[in-house]
């Protein structure tokens, strides 16, 4: 079993409260869990309202598979929110027995 994890922190120039932020954020979760079958939350950042930070992670039975679905989160991300700047991003596969 391989885990893949990913940490993507996104700068939200056009929010201006925490509303307009949870909308866009919440729209980001729900697109990236039907589109990739990954799971996603914020995990930092909730209280900043130009800035977030998603955790998603992804499990298979190979790295290969694990690394192209975090590669084509953070893309999709790039392409379908011009918007937001990734501020980083950065992802890690931890190998299981």
């Amino acid at each position: 079993m391989n885990a893949g994890i990913c940490r993507i922190k996104l700068h939200l120039p056009g929010s201006q409260s925490l509303k307009d932020k949870r909308g866009v954020i919440k729209s980001i979760i729900s697109r990236l869990r039907s589109q990739f079958n990954v799971s996603v939350a914020e995990v930092e950042d909730q209280e900043l309202w130009q800035m977030a930070t998603l955790g998603i992670a992804c499990v298979s039975n190979h790295d290969q598979h694990v690394d192209e679905v975090l590669s084509k989160v953070v893309n999709f991300v790039k392409q379908n929110y011009p918007q937001l700047e990734i501020v980083e991003h950065e992802a890690e596969i931890l190998h299981g027995p």
